[in-house]
C-alpha cells in the first residue's frame, strides 16, 4: 500500500508493513529491562516475593563436551531451582540449552545468571515466564501446524507464535506499485544471526528480524518447515458462513474471502462510484483495482466479503496486520450503504483481531464519511481521533474481555499450564 501511503500526511507512511499484531506471540509484553539479558536489580528486587516461585525463560550457552549440562543443572539444584523443560539447540562450536525454570521468589533475575555463569554458561539470556510457557514443544508446534492447515492467513500469526517476539515482513515478489520486488531468496532460506529470510509460498520474501537474541539452526528449520507446510497445502480458507437477514429483510451472506474472489471484487469496483472508491482508497480512482491483490492474499490480514441472495459481491472488510495495531478498512457498494451491512463486517473484523490478541484497530479515512465514523462508535468501544489535512484516524482500544472463541489446543495448552503451575 505503499503508493497510498504516499499521499498521506508523514505519521501515516509509517504504516505499511502489516506485520502480524505483536499480541499473538504467546510472549507476554514486559518491561524494556526485562525483554533481554539480566533484569536490571531494583526492578527484580521489587517483583521477588519470598516464600512464593517465580518462572523464568532462559537461554544459555555451554560447551558441547560431557558434563557440562550436568555442571549446569547441579548449580541450579544447589539454589532450589526446578526445570520444568529443557530444549537443546546444537550449534557449530556449543550448545544453546533453553529451560523453563521454577525458581524460589526470593531470586533475582541478576543472581540467576550469576549462577548461571559460574556453572559454566555463556551469552545468557532471561525473562519472566507464566503458565502459558508450560506446554511442552511439541504440543505447541503441533497446535501451530494445526492452525496454520486450517487457514492461509495463519502463517504469519503462527511464525510469530513459534519464535517468540519479533518483526515478521512479507515483500510480494511484484511490488503494488511497481518497479522492482525483493531480492531473491535461495530455495532452502537464508539465515543470519538475528534475521532468518524464508522464500513466500507465492512468491516474494518473509522476513523475520529478532534483535535482542539470534535465531538458532532449529529454530529456523522449524519456521522452514512450516512455511514448506503451508506451501504444500496450497492456498485455502475457511469455508463457513454465516446467512443474515438485514433489518429491511434481505438475506446477505458473510464469509471468508482471498485470491479467487478477485473478478468478484473488481466488478464491485465498477458499479461503486468515485466518492465511495476515493472515500476507501484515499487516492485516484483508477489506482483502487491494482491494490486488491494485495488486500485479497491472505499474507498481509483477512478479508471478509458480503454477496447477496444471488451471489453478487456488495462490500469487503479487511483486517491487515500493522506491527502492535492492526488496520481495518470497509468498500460496501452504493446501493447497500447505510443498510447495516458495514457495521455487520467491522463488528466480526473486531471480533477477529480480539481472537489475534491485537490490543487496538483503526481506521483511516476522511472526516466527511459519517458512515465509517458512525460504524465505528457503534462497536461501543474506547475511541481515539486524530484529524490531519482532512485525513481522519479512529482507534479503537480492544477490551480484555473480548477475546472470542478459541482454538481448542489453545484451550487445553492454557488448562495443561494452569495445572501444572499449581503443583
Amino acid at each position: 500500500m505503499r503508493d497510498i501511503a504516499e499521499r498521506l500526511p508523514a505519521w501515516w507512511t509509517r504504516r505499511h508493513g502489516h506485520a502480524p499484531p505483536a499480541g499473538d506471540t504467546g510472549a507476554r509484553s514486559l518491561p524494556q529491562e526485562q525483554q533481554a539479558g539480566p533484569s536490571d536489580e531494583s526492578s527484580a528486587t521489587a517483583e521477588a516475593v519470598p516464600g512464593q516461585s517465580t518462572l523464568w525463560r532462559m537461554r544459555t550457552t555451554v560447551k558441547d563436551e560431557p558434563g557440562s549440562l550436568a555442571a549446569l543443572c547441579t548449580a541450579l539444584a544447589g539454589r532450589q531451582i526446578d526445570i520444568l523443560s529443557l530444549q537443546t539447540h546444537p550449534l557449530a562450536e556449543g550448545t544453546v540449552d533453553e529451560f523453563l525454570l521454577r525458581a524460589p521468589g526470593g531470586l533475582m533475575a541478576s543472581e540467576l545468571t550469576k549462577v548461571v555463569s559460574l556453572a559454566g554458561g555463556t551469552d545468557t539470556w532471561i525473562e519472566r515466564a507464566d503458565a502459558h510457557d508450560l506446554v511442552d514443544a511439541p504440543t505447541r508446534v503441533l497446535g501451530l501446524a494445526a492452525r496454520t492447515a486450517l487457514d492461509a492467513a495463519e502463517l504469519p500469526l503462527a511464525l510469530r507464535q513459534l519464535l517468540g517476539r519479533c518483526t515478521i515482513r512479507q515483500l510480494p515478489a511484484t511490488p503494488v506499485g511497481g518497479g522492482r520486488g525483493p531480492g531473491g531468496v535461495p530455495v532452502e532460506g537464508a539465515l543470519e544471526d538475528t534475521v532468518m529470510r524464508l522464500r513466500a509460498p507465492e512468491g516474494g520474501v518473509i522476513t523475520v528480524e529478532r534483535p535482542y537474541l539470534p535465531f538458532t539452526p532449529t529454530e529456523f528449520a522449524r519456521a522452514r518447515a512450516l512455511v514448506e507446510l503451508d506451501a504444500r497445502l496450497g492456498p485455502r480458507v475457511p469455508h463457513s458462513q454465516d446467512v443474515l437477514t438485514l433489518p429491511e429483510g434481505n438475506e446477505i451472506t458473510v464469509r471468508r474471502a482471498d485470491a479467487r474472489d478477485l473478478e468478484a471484487a473488481k466488478a464491485m469496483h465498477e458499479r461503486c462510484s468515485a466518492r465511495t472508491l476515493g472515500m476507501r482508497y484515499h487516492g485516484p480512482v483508477g489506482d483502487a483495482d491494482r491494490y486488491l491483490n494485495h488486500l485479497l492474499s491472505p499474507r498481509f490480514g483477512r478479508t471478509l466479503a458480503v454477496q447477496t441472495a444471488s451471489g453478487r459481491l456488495v462490500g469487503l472488510g479487511h483486517l491487515l496486520w500493522d506491527g502492535d495495531e492492526t488496520e481495518v478498512a470497509l468498500l460496501i457498494e452504493d446501493k447497500w450503504q447505510r443498510r447495516g451491512v458495514g457495521g455487520e463486517l467491522l463488528e466480526r473484523l473486531v471480533a477477529m483481531a480480539a481472537e489475534a490478541n491485537c490490543e487496538s484497530v483503526y481506521a483511516v479515512t476522511q472526516a466527511s464519511n459519517t458512515g465509517m465514523v458512525a460504524a465505528m462508535r457503534g462497536l461501543g468501544l474506547p475511541l481515539d481521533y486524530q484529524i490531519e489535512e482532512g485525513t481522519l484516524v479512529i482507534t479503537a482500544r480492544l477490551r480484555a474481555g473480548r477475546s472470542g472463541s478459541r482454538p481448542p489446543y489453545e484451550v487445553a495448552e492454557e488448562q495443561v499450564g494452569e495445572r501444572i503451575a499449581r503443583d
